[in-house]
């Protein structure tokens, strides 16, 4: 479907044409345009031939030049310049499958759009390609893309995804393996079904599919109390976090001495379930799995210590805060907060983990804590902080609310709070806890 033109960017390439929004494109350089995956491709040489229609019916044809893989400067009326694809898969373990009722629609949403796995970095099947979407990703040679894997064992796979294109999909990531599209991998691991055995036979041949395949994530499976009429799935505890965790590092240390990298990363969920220690810095590499839960609290504690070491120890006090996270972070923010107190004689402030009743006590990671349960937490311990901290990533990419619906001005007029949406950010936690009043240390 052609895609509109919707705005274009001054200063940009296509400003100094006469495109203009409602023309639509149709193809460059003589090369029929029907998505942004063909747009990206085809729009990244110096110069173009671009042919479009007007909204009148006529054609425009235009020649622009530009740097080779500069943005021409043009918005479309789509992200995609077409609608996107969802996912018809049935798995065992989709966690959208156990969202309360009631939420926003777009929630329920489920994608499995290799344009977006390669653009925004959303985890794809497989499943839902046809043949020839799958061989023009390997035309194109889009890379990376991020797949979920799961198992490499098909049938078992067929199993999990709720689909027989499931057992497919095996042999279409050693597909694009052989064509050199490099991919970033997640397993999630449901205990009894695809871990032990399962996990080792699907680390090898994962591992044989190397360099093509550049990183694996082995991440434990949510599970909500909204599970009425999904299959029975057995949740991980201390003793299956630590097997787990076991196995995934033994296979990545022999990754590395003969790859010269480990490959295979463990979730930071499985060593906190398990009582472990989170592994230095350096064993997460250059952190190829961070926006998959792997390494994010390692990163967020060198980050915090790197910019607390390059900060004067002045006497900070700024106006009381608490910082609210999800249980499993708790222990580690307030080990943060005890050093920056140290540092600077004394920090006026509080963490507080809120217990997840929005999608069951089993959930406690800060991304799925709702504004709901932070005001009937904060509200049973009478707090009486006048800042409120928050991660940023318990809000809705791009917006100030939270899953359940609960607004960030709401939490502020009901709390009687100004609250702070706090990056993914060890040195803007600092800045926020001191009230952004810490000074740095002047080269001696």
């Amino acid at each position: 479907m052609p895609a509109a033109v919707k705005h274009i960017a001054e200063g940009s390439p296509a400003s100094r044409t006469k495109i203009a929004p409602g023309d639509i494109l149709l193809s460059v350089n003589g090369a029929s345009v029907t998505d942004v995956l063909d747009y990206r491709y085809r729009a990244y040489d110096a110069r173009l031939r671009l042919v479009l229609r007007r909204p009148d019916g006529r054609f425009l044809l235009v020649s622009l030049r530009k740097e080779e893989g500069e943005e021409p400067g043009i918005e479309f009326d789509s992200y995609l310049m077409d609608s996107s694809r969802s996912c018809s898969n049935k798995c065992v373990f989709c966690f959208v499958d156990q969202l309360p009722r009631g939420m926003r629609r777009s929630l329920y949403y489920k994608d499995d759009d290799a344009r977006l796995s390669f653009l925004q970095g959303n985890y794809v099947t497989l499943t839902n390609m046809t043949e020839r979407e799958l061989s023009r990703l390997m035309a194109l040679r889009v890379s990376p893309l991020n797949v979920s894997v799961h198992t490499m064992n098909p049938g078992l796979r067929a199993y999990m995804l709720g689909s027989e294109a499931g057992a497919r999909g095996v042999r279409d990531i050693r597909r694009l393996a052989e064509a050199g599209i490099s991919m970033n991998c997640q397993i999630v691991l449901c205990p009894g079904i695809n871990d032990g055995e399962e996990l080792e036979y699907s680390m090898r041949e994962l591992r044989k599919l190397c360099p093509s395949v550049a990183s694996v994530s082995v991440v434990p499976v949510g599970l909500t109390r909204h599970r009425g009429g999904l299959p029975e799935l057995t949740p991980f505890d201390a003793g299956k976090s630590k097997a787990a965790v076991l196995q995934v590092e033994s296979f990545a240390e022999k990754c590395l001495a003969e790859l010269g990298s480990r490959i295979f990363f463990a979730a930071d969920e499985l060593y906190i379930k398990a009582g472990l220690p989170l592994p230095p810095d350096g064993s997460y590499e250059d952190y190829p799995q961070l926006e998959n839960g792997v390494g994010m609290m390692r990163a967020l504690i060198t980050e915090f210590e790197t910019a607390l070491a390059a900060t004067d120890g002045a006497d900070v006090r700024g106006a009381p805060f608490t910082a609210v996270t999800g249980r499993a972070a708790e222990g580690f923010i307030n080990g943060m907060l005890r050093s920056a107190r140290e540092k600077f004689g004394g920090l006026p402030g509080e963490v507080v983990g809120v217990t997840n009743d929005f999608f069951g006590d089993s959930v406690d990671v800060a991304g799925l804590v709702t504004g709901g349960d932070i005001i009937k937490t904060l509200k049973a311990r009478g707090s009486r902080a006048s800042r409120l901290l928050i991660p940023r990533n318990m809000l809705r990419r791009g917006e100030d609310v939270f899953l359940d619906g609960v607004t960030v001005r709401e939490l502020e007029e009901r709390l009687g709070v100004s609250v702070r949406a706090v990056a993914q950010d060890g040195a803007d936690l600092l800045r926020a806890m001191t009230g952004d009043i810490i000074s740095p240390r002047k080269n001696s």
